[in-house]
């Protein structure tokens, strides 16, 4: 496929219905924007609406579980963990002095 460049951004061409094109048409000339602007805006509004449904966990389904720590209580035992951690920190902090 090749790419058309003009001041360089890539030109792209899409087939739209005959009642589209027309909506297109009116809207750039009532909105007084480029028919390529309203494009761009309804494409930028998709894309953020279509984020807006993805779900955390579809976002990190293909890491989840391919990197582990080796530790398999850690979900479990985590409080345990973080109190040990600010015991050492202020224990560390009383030795210094």
């Amino acid at each position: 496929m090749r790419a058309n460049y003009i001041n360089g951004e890539i030109i792209t061409t899409a087939r739209l219905p005959v009642g589209t094109r027309n909506k297109l048409v009116t809207l750039s000339r009532v909105k007084n924007k480029t028919k390529s602007e309203i494009i761009i805006e309804s494409l930028e509004m998709y894309y953020d609406r279509e984020e807006g449904e993805i779900d955390s966990f579809s976002l990190g389904e293909r890491v989840f579980g391919k990197y582990g720590s080796g530790d398999g209580d850690r979900s479990t035992t985590y409080k345990q963990r973080i109190k040990k951690k600010l015991s050492d920190r202020a224990n560390a902090g009383l030795n210094s002095n």
